[in-house]
């Protein structure tokens, strides 16, 4: 059993998706969970769903990712209801289809504002604290559009590579304090965004649309929020005390098998 019992954790993105399954997932575990999102109500209405009984070990975060006060403001909540936090998992993120010639600056700039700086400043506003007491982990979702070509996939590959890259880079700068920091690598997984994107682009079509995106994974399906969820709970626990400065795959087949 992985246990996460004694540890603070923050999930980005905890209202929906895969970081919903992870937020559930470290509660199961022990942990007290708090959820961020960009809506106060819907993410105050999840935590209060994943409220079990007695003492409240989730709480919910309204918060813009992409701004520096924001994030500043909505940690020093969190710190001030729940202490140090141990545990970060960036999940916030937002999605783009489209290649170099038909992304627009705007969609550009908006991707990078919250999948690469939302990232950045959440780990940075986490780091003082996890530096003062010698310990903490962070993990952020990547994906394998950072590592493989996905046609019309221009600017979300380009913040995945980045939130990739950085890992890799706390990871080295903060080893000797304690901090471990990795990242996870999903192929498509199936979630409400996906049947969204779906019904808005292919109205009358999205059965043989999601085989088609089911059948770009060789082993034949797309992924499932808990499957990483799964993956993050490891990642996050003490028994992956030895895993650091790594991107974690979890795709099917997607990136070996093709």
């Amino acid at each position: 059993m992985l246990s996460l019992i004694g540890k603070r954790a923050v999930v980005t993105g905890g209202a929906s998706g895969i970081g919903l399954a992870i937020a559930r997932a470290f509660a199961s575990a022990g942990a007290e969970v708090a959820l961020v999102d960009l809506s106060e109500e819907r993410v105050a209405e999840v935590a209060a769903s994943m409220a079990g009984p007695g003492e409240n070990m989730v709480h919910g975060f309204g918060c813009d990712v992409s701004d520096a006060d924001s994030v500043e403001r909505c940690f020093a909540m969190i710190q001030s209801h729940m202490g140090v936090v141990n545990v970060v998992v960036n999940c916030a993120g937002i999605a783009h289809v489209g290649s170099l010639a038909t992304t627009d600056p705007s969609d550009f700039e908006r991707l990078f504002a919250v999948n690469v700086r939302g990232t950045y400043l959440v780990m940075r506003a986490a780091l003082g604290s996890m530096v003062d007491a010698g310990q903490g982990v962070i993990l952020n979702m990547a994906s394998i559009a950072a590592t493989s070509g996905l046609a019309d996939r221009f600017a979300y590959s380009m913040t995945k590579g980045a939130v990739r890259s950085m890992s890799f880079s706390v990871a080295k700068d903060y080893v000797s304090q304690g901090i471990r920091c990795n990242c996870i690598s999903p192929a498509r997984v199936h979630t409400a965004f996906v049947d969204g994107f779906l019904a808005k682009n292919y109205p009358g079509k999205e059965i043989e649309k999601a085989r088609e995106l089911a059948a770009a994974q060789p082993i034949g399906r797309m992924g499932t929020p808990e499957e990483i969820a799964t993956l993050a709970l490891y990642l996050c626990s003490d028994e992956a005390s030895f895993v650091t400065g790594t991107d974690y795959v979890i795709d099917g087949g997607f990136l070996s098998l093709r």
